[in-house]
């Protein structure tokens, strides 16, 4: 697993993800930083929707004839259920195993893969919704399967490209979506109160298989409530602890921008300009999920006319998610100086283990309950969301949605393997899964870039 975890997050990969970041962001002449603020007035519901976009045919939704309610989730539970999804352990774990393998360097090559995530974001989720179709219910499902069938250039490639993004992602959300997600929740419990990860497999298992029996209304209604509220307690207790070390900060920033470009490893053999960018870029996309496209099959459920502007809407997942709250996380690392500790066996600590010990530098014995609750709310928050889009990428394969309960029902007890599997499987498997996805949907973007771009020029 780990040899092909190092091979599919080669220099390939990562020079197509970066790449195209560039290339759209260059093409789109930047508007995705330029329109931010207006992207952000949007997510926040400050600018409201006009019923027809200049330059794009607004799609009329389809109403339930009986009540008159329009189908789909409104644009900002949409954005909610994305950031569940996005907003998970990649921002704790995540952050911290990036720049325990990579060095302080790999936050740098973090932030510049969400910087080019943001047009690739944008892009992702502007061409789901153009491109989505309606299910016999009458509700909107999209998503880069559908605008690789519906609008690749090449039928015949399409199609075998949009079916390979589907087997992918289904396995995708059993790994990044669940397993990892699992692991972290019955490690940090087993840490903070000595509870056996099985047990907390089984109680997890139960309970996520509850929450998902209700679709995507249920889904999206619990991200709503519980994402606003599980970021603040976090940037809260972040905050405290990069406050706390304030006069280390000028030295972190200097750690982190030097290891970043650096040739040679830091001490412990960690670092370096490659394994920097590879931990960064690879832990980034893992945190923001721009390049993969499974935030568009959320976006492409939201109940809207307006592709570009819901876009920009799932745009700001990237900001909030990963300039945010990964940024925050990586500079406690830095300023806090556990990074690089070992523990009573001679190993560097790591995972919820590094982060328990730099909310300890603040708080204590508490940290380690600060860290428990926060992986726990963050982590479940992405079992939830990433439910509905491995279960959209399967109905796509399998061609009835009378099958989406087999899916879910095995959803489920991927959980409960998640939290008794090793770290190391988990990530290595959400890694492999995480890189084949990414291919055929930056392939389908690169290829309709031309589309994407004269859309937001346009709006």
């Amino acid at each position: 697993m780990e040899t092909l975890d190092g091979i599919v997050w080669g220099i390939p990969l990562l020079v197509l993800l970066l790449g195209t970041g560039a290339f759209l962001m260059i093409r789109m002449r930047f508007l995705p930083v330029r329109r931010l603020g207006y992207a952000l007035g949007c997510a926040v519901g400050r600018i409201p929707e006009k019923d027809m976009v200049s330059g794009i045919p607004g799609e009329k939704m389809l109403r339930d004839g009986k009540r008159g309610k329009e189908k789909g989730i409104s644009p900002v539970s949409s954005l909610m259920t994305e950031l569940a999804a996005t907003i998970g352990i990649g921002n704790i774990v995540g952050v911290a195993t990036a720049m325990v393998l990579g060095g302080p360097g790999a936050l740098f090559w973090m932030m510049a893969a969400a910087f080019l995530g943001l047009p690739l974001k944008f892009a992702e989720s502007e061409l789901s919704v153009k491109y989505r179709i309606r299910t016999r219910g009458g509700r909107p499902a999209g998503g880069p399967m559908y605008t690789l069938e519906r609008a690749f250039p090449n039928k015949a490639a399409g199609h075998i490209l949009a079916k390979m993004y589907a087997f992918f992602a289904v396995f995708a959300s059993f790994g990044m979506g669940n397993m990892t997600q699992a692991n972290a929740i019955a490690k940090s419990v087993r840490k903070s109160f000595g509870v056996p990860e099985a047990e907390t497999g089984l109680v997890l298992t139960i309970i996520v298989i509850v929450v998902i029996l209700g679709g995507i209304g249920v889904i999206s209604g619990f991200a709503s409530y519980l994402v606003p509220g599980m970021a603040l307690f976090y940037i809260i207790g972040i905050l405290a602890v990069i406050l706390t070390h304030a006069s280390y900060l000028q030295k972190g920033i200097v750690d982190i921008l030097t290891q970043a470009f650096s040739v040679r490893s830091a001490a412990g053999g960690v670092g370096g300009m490659m394994t920097a960018m590879r931990y960064g870029v690879s832990r980034g996309v893992f945190s923001n999920e721009a390049g993969l496209g499974a935030g568009g099959i959320t976006a492409a459920a939201a109940r809207t006319n307006d592709p570009v502007r819901q876009g920009y809407i799932s745009m700001t997942g990237v900001f909030f998610d990963t300039m945010v709250l990964c940024l925050l996380t990586g500079m406690a690392l830095a300023v806090s100086g556990v990074l690089g500790i070992r523990d009573d066996c001679g190993q560097m600590l790591t995972g919820v283990e590094l982060m328990i010990a730099v909310f300890g530098t603040t708080f204590g014995e508490a940290g380690a309950f600060i860290v428990s609750i926060g992986m726990t709310l963050f982590a479940f928050a992405t079992i939830i969301a990433w439910e509905y889009q491995g279960e959209c990428a399967f109905a796509f394969l399998a061609g009835k949605q009378s099958r989406r309960i087999f899916y879910r029902m095995t959803y489920g007890l991927v959980t409960f393997i998640g939290a008794v599997c090793s770290l190391e499987l988990v990530w290595d498997f959400s890694d492999i899964m995480n890189g084949l996805m990414a291919v055929p949907n930056l392939i389908c973007v690169l290829a309709l870039s031309g589309t994407v771009c004269r859309d937001i020029r346009e709006y």
